[in-house]
């Protein structure tokens, strides 16, 4: 699962228009940002539905572990493989066309999903969606910034803020209910069909009102890149879910540390790339600046975390304690809250007076909350309930509220203004990468302990998976400490010439 309040951000190699297309007298635009903050409503929630119903669908499908890894970190994957390319390729052919394109296949996929006959095809079919959302989520931005002037994008941008809020608060609640009222017999599948009737709408609708642009001086796409950055993250992430069903075989070791390798041929086919003609996938002289490349090392750190997190939360209380997905959606409901209330605070109040300290506060609050979490699981084992939850979930929701909302500004603070475009899309796919890593990390960290427990007495099972959650709670606990670290290298306050201040120059949460 991706982060529920991730700051909304521009593709790297996105390039952004100066000029809106759109003149302040057309309402026509209204439409056109109702129809993109829709479809960007719709993959948050995607991301968030799917964690809730995992339980059902591995008891519907008889899914291995290792599928319902991939049926979260195959989509992740694919999301953070695709977003640069994505970005690019609305530069090159028109940001409406590639979103067109987009909405239509996440909405096919879609389809598929709530169809699959086994986990092997729902597998594949989130596979598809995730490469889908990655067409299609860098053209919001885009189109929102060449569609509204200057004086408008605030308004545009809190509002867009609030989807992203809504989206994390009614994503897990909405997956519970689906899944729990069982329409029509469906039981899971309608977290998937209802984007149906939303994706023909974003179809018909853009094609009416979004008005097509496209970067002036757009770059060659680098295939050789994205070719690169693909095989290593699949090199790595592959033997990790797979690993302990197949015994740790050899390959699986092999193909580990081959992709260190191949990252290292990345990095040097991108400095190449950039003296040949400027058009580098990703942009490495940003490394340079000490904050950003902290910064990047916080976000993949932070999505590992929450890619452990998330998946092992929801099988801890859906199959080691039984609870039903309406239950186990109502207790994460306040977690929720708490993101969205401290992120609003933080941003508005904390940040300007304390800079980077709130980050640091927000890290070790999080990793409080871990560990009371960590307590309570061992202290109360198979009969906890909901309510003693909810001190360690408020305090954890505090926490990550204080490190989303700010983190980008913080990371962004010294880059240069001519390369915030770049930076900042480049956030977003490297904690969609660390989402994914957390995700097949969860094969070592939860069902190495839980092991074979599903096949004996539902005590044993629950034993079990309460051991296998303690654990996980103390990787997360270890992450959230290095995430403190890292944050030393992140400026004290916000530089006064941040790329946030520049809506003109750079698109940033």
């Amino acid at each position: 699962m991706t982060s529920p309040a991730t700051s909304p951000v521009a593709a790297p190699g996105t390039t952004l228009d100066t000029d809106p297309a759109s003149g302040p007298g057309d309402r026509r635009r209204w439409l056109a940002l109702a129809v993109v903050m829709t479809a960007a409503f719709m993959d948050l929630v995607d991301v968030t539905i799917v964690n809730i119903a995992i339980p059902s669908i591995e008891r519907d499908l008889s899914a291995s572990f290792g599928s319902i890894q991939w049926i979260t970190a195959g989509y992740a994957l694919a999301f953070a493989a695709g977003l640069i390319t994505g970005g690019r390729l609305g530069d090159i052919y028109g940001r409406k066309r590639l979103f067109l394109v987009g909405i239509t296949g996440f909405t096919l996929a879609s389809a598929l999903c709530g169809f699959a006959v086994n986990s092997e095809m729902l597998v594949g079919s989130r596979l598809l969606q995730g490469a889908m959302a990655a067409l299609m989520v860098p053209q919001v931005l885009a189109i929102i910034h060449v569609t509204f002037p200057a004086h408008e994008r605030g308004k545009v941008f809190g509002m867009f803020g609030a989807i992203v809020g809504l989206g994390a608060v009614s994503g897990p609640l909405l997956g519970a209910l689906l899944t729990q009222w069982n329409l029509f017999g469906l039981e899971w599948r309608p977290i998937f069909l209802i984007n149906l009737p939303v994706g023909i709408a974003g179809v018909i609708l853009g094609r009416r009102f979004i008005t097509e642009s496209k970067a002036p001086n757009a770059l060659r796409l680098d295939l050789v890149g994205v070719v690169l950055v693909t095989s290593a993250l699949l090199m790595l992430i592959y033997p990790l879910t797979r690993g302990r069903e197949l015994g740790w075989p050899l390959w699986g070791h092999l193909c580990m540390a081959g992709s260190v390798l191949v990252f290292a041929a990345f990095v040097a086919y991108e400095r190449v790339k950039t003296r040949k003609d400027g058009s580098p996938l990703v942009e490495l002289s940003l490394f340079k600046v000490k904050s950003f490349a902290a910064g990047i090392a916080v976000q993949a750190t932070f999505g590992i975390g929450l890619g452990i997190f998330f998946l092992v939360w929801t099988l801890y209380m859906q199959i080691g304690l039984g609870w039903s997905p309406l239950h186990a959606g109502l207790t994460g409901l306040p977690f929720s809250v708490a993101v969205s209330t401290a992120a609003a605070l933080s941003v508005q109040k904390l940040v300007p007076r304390f800079g980077r300290k709130v980050l640091q506060t927000g890290a070790l609050t999080m990793a409080t909350g871990v560990l009371l979490y960590l307590w309570e699981a061992g202290q109360y084992g198979a009969g906890i309930s909901a309510w003693q939850m909810l001190p360690p979930l408020v305090v954890m929701g505090l926490g990550m509220g204080l490190i989303v909302a700010p983190l980008t500004d913080a990371v962004l603070s010294d880059v240069p203004r001519e390369h915030a475009g770049s930076a900042s899309g480049l956030i977003n796919t490297v904690q969609q990468m660390g989402n994914a890593l957390g995700l097949g990390l969860v094969s070592v960290v939860f069902f190495g302990v839980v092991d074979d427990a599903a096949a004996t007495s539902p005590a044993a099972v629950s034993a079990a998976f309460t051991d296998g959650f303690q654990n996980a709670l103390q990787w997360v606990a270890v992450v959230l400490v290095a995430i403190f670290l890292l944050m030393f290298a992140l400026p004290k306050r916000r530089s006064e010439t941040a790329p946030s201040e520049l809506p003109d120059q750079v698109l940033t949460g």
